[in-house]
């Protein structure tokens, strides 16, 4: 037999060499496609007496990513459509759906024939499931190998046998941490867990395999067996006894009951490792049919894999510009950002030159690429030869004739107009004229330092956050005259050093600080208010953000938010800022000294290591503080959602962001807006935008003009619209489908 996606040879002593190679694909994925065939093989290995076993692994550099989450997304779409004639048939339709992967998983392991997984590389999701579901497993050595179920991180969980196999073949407490927290596993991990049987060099992975089967692997699961003993004990067991009740606790502490998918993951195990192997996976099914059906798992999937995806693909890159090779890019600025820049851009090994006012300034800049790379070097996440490349790559100068010959120059000096200004003009002088200009600004309007620019169209904003290493966003502002060729560029820049690019157009505060700003600022307000600085932070925290507002001023500085407050007072007029506020962040900065994380003092205090940070007691002696017994927590938890998310949709009314997968993806990347819900306009969405009206302006007429919803906002709730209807970021689809 042939098939489109797998290769079968069988060799002289019998066994079958499984191959899975899907053509048209950078990655092997399961579609329903794959499913087909790979149970039709399973069939071809039990049904032929001369096949002893089989051994599956990939034609590509990596095994396997997983399901395609496309294909679940088309699962959701027909069981809403079936969901609107029979509600019942639609939940059946999505149970029998659901348990495809994991009945044919089981098949699999009990075909009487023993199949061994031979890892080459990238194995997830699904095809970890199905790796575990086979009765030998063999992993090659290398920093590219790594296994994991991560589907916990797009809103759902291993549906397809991952949260009974795993507690059958390592001990339950490293179970539970690796399927609620989606970690990735080294093949040397993966081993001491029990979950994989060897490590080999590469060249002998596959031959390894087979000689387990060569050697009389048994075609039955250790859990199929009489007498089969869990790892980690039963759960009605001193053991138990001493894991699930912190268990439960831990998973409360870490998510705050926000992530349905986490506590079923619980439930799946707890419940499955009670009763019968064919019984568990059952109950893993059902759960899982319960999970699909929540807007956390529909939210998630489209914004953390799809959307997230499709602007990595570069969905915002203007048709019919050439791709970008880059040969040379200059950063000119060698403090904390450029250095972070001048670090990413050889990290993807393009050469970067350095500027700055002198080399000693410019050495220094070069300096923290050798301490990250060193730390990495120091962990074993990267070898003392990648390290000896990456620094080749930078060359340090105070000189802007060395700019010759760059494709793409990044300004990343002082926020002050006239340094920038000075910057533009060296750079421009020195750079061909097809070269492209951008400026790192975080608050000055690109269309403004573009008038220093020659040649207008070809400078456009690329706003890096910070720490520039970790975080995976870039803002691609828009001036008034950047041209397609400037914005191409752009994008293909940012995804060359793998981060995720969102295209907005100019304003004060682009997309992301303005809903930053928000954030903050209702957190000030709550410390006006009398509210003890601890709930602010465990509110915020409850409601899904990672970072607390007060400690996310320290990080950025509080002196920096002064600073902003003031230029906004100087450009817009005293009204622009509250001036309660502006009083708080005086108070703090002027009187007491605290400028945030930097000097070691703001809202919180940072003393020597190893003690840990704590909110600064000084707090509750600013304002009269009231009762927390009487403080409405949940309400807390509603501000700070919705004044984000407000925010975000008059960034969409405006035509700073036009596109609905960038306002989410965005928001999440940038500073963790509540991940569960898919982000700013998923989170109106996910609720309907009567709904959030209604609780805008509940708000407003409590806490004032910051809740007030944009007229675009009452217009769709009028209309019953969703930001994705409204905003459809697939206009071509829509009109193929309808012709």
């Amino acid at each position: 037999m042939t098939y489109r996606n797998f290769t079968v040879e069988t060799d002289a002593d019998g066994i079958a060499l499984v191959t899975w190679d899907m053509p048209d694909r950078s990655m092997n994925v399961f579609t329903e496609e794959v499913m087909d065939e790979l149970g039709a093989i399973i069939d071809q290995v039990a049904g032929d007496a001369a096949i002893r076993g089989a051994v599956i692994t990939s034609g590509k550099d990596s095994f396997s990513g997983g399901a395609d989450l496309t294909m679940l997304q088309k699962m959701l779409g027909l069981f809403q459509k079936e969901k609107a004639r029979d509600p019942d048939k639609a939940i059946k339709l999505l149970f029998d759906n659901a348990g495809r992967m994991s009945q044919l998983f089981r098949k699999l392991e009990t075909s009487g024939k023993p199949w061994v997984s031979a890892i080459n590389g990238t194995c997830m999701g699904g095809a970890f499931e199905m790796s575990l579901a086979c009765h030998g497993r063999v992993a090659a050595e290398g920093d590219g190998v790594k296994m994991a179920l991560p589907e916990v991180k797009v809103g759902i969980f291993p549906g397809a046998g991952g949260t009974q196999r795993v507690p059958r073949l390592a001990n339950t407490q490293d179970a539970l941490q690796m399927l609620t927290s989606g970690q990735n596993l080294t093949p040397q991990r993966a081993k001491v867990m029990g979950l994989i049987h060897a490590v080999v060099e590469p060249a002998k992975l596959v031959e390894a395999a087979k000689a387990m089967i060569a050697a009389g692997l048994k075609p039955v699961q250790p859990w199929d067996e009489k007498g089969f003993k869990l790892p980690g004990g039963p759960v009605y067991s001193a053991a138990g006894a001493n894991l699930w009740p912190p268990a439960i606790a831990i998973l409360r502490r870490e998510t705050h009951g926000n992530y349905p998918a986490a506590a079923a993951i619980l439930k799946c195990v707890y419940e499955g490792l009670l009763v019968p192997f064919d019984t568990a996976l059952k109950i893993e099914q059902r759960y899982f049919t319960q999970i699909m059906q929540s807007k956390e798992a529909a939210a998630m999937i489209r914004s953390l894999f799809v959307s997230l995806q499709e602007l990595n693909k570069g969905a915002r890159r203007p048709e019919g510009v050439p791709a970008t090779k880059f040969k040379k890019i200059g950063v000119i600025g060698a403090g904390f950002m450029g250095a972070g820049i001048a670090y990413v851009t050889a990290k993807a090994g393009i050469p970067v030159v350095l500027i700055d006012r002198d080399m000693p300034s410019a050495e220094k800049g070069k300096a923290h690429s050798d301490a990250l790379i060193s730390e990495q070097v120091k962990k074993g996440r990267a070898k003392p030869e990648d390290k000896e490349k990456l620094l080749s790559l930078i060359t340090p100068s105070d000189n802007y004739a060395a700019l010759e010959g760059c494709d793409l120059v990044i300004e990343a000096v002082f926020e002050d107009s006239e340094v920038k200004k000075a910057a533009t003009e060296k750079a421009e002088a020195a750079l061909k004229s097809s070269a492209v200009f951008a400026s790192n600004t975080s608050t000055i309007p690109i269309t403004s330092l573009a008038k220093n620019s020659v040649r207008p169209k070809n400078f456009v904003g690329i706003h890096f956050f910070s720490p520039v290493d970790k975080m995976m966003l870039v803002e691609i502002i828009l001036g008034k005259k950047t041209g397609d060729k400037a914005l191409a560029v752009a994008i293909d820049y940012v995804r060359a050093i793998k981060k995720t690019p969102i295209v907005v157009n100019d304003t004060r505060g682009f997309y992301v600080n303005r809903c930053v700003l928000r954030y903050m600022s209702e957190a000030f307000k709550m410390l006006i208010e009398g509210v003890p600085a601890p709930m602010i932070e465990n509110a915020a925290r409850a409601a899904g953000m990672p970072v607390g507002p007060l400690a996310l001023t320290d990080e950025t500085a509080i002196d920096l938010a002064q600073k902003i407050m003031k230029q906004t007072i100087r450009d817009l007029g005293e009204k622009a800022v509250d001036p309660e506020q502006m009083k708080l962040i005086d108070t703090m900065v002027d009187k007491h000294g605290r400028f945030g994380r930097k000097n070691g003092k703001g809202f919180y205090d940072y003393p020597e290591k190893p003690a840990k940070k704590h909110l600064w007691a000084g707090l509750k002696d600013l304002y009269k503080q009231q009762n927390p017994d009487k403080i409405d927590f949940e309400e807390l938890k509603q501000r700070f959602l919705v004044v984000i998310a407000l925010e975000a949709a008059r960034v969409m009314e405006e035509g700073i962001v036009t596109d609905p997968r960038e306002a989410d993806v965005g928001s999440i990347l940038a500073f963790g807006f509540a991940p569960y819900t898919g982000g700013t306009l998923s989170y109106i969405d996910g609720m309907g935008a009567q709904k959030f009206l209604k609780r805008a302006k509940a708000l407003q007429k409590k806490y004032g003009a910051e809740f007030k919803a944009p007229k675009l906002l009452i217009d769709m709730a009028e209309k019953g619209e969703t930001f994705y209807q409204r905003f459809n970021p697939y206009p071509k689809e829509e009109a193929r489908k309808a012709a």
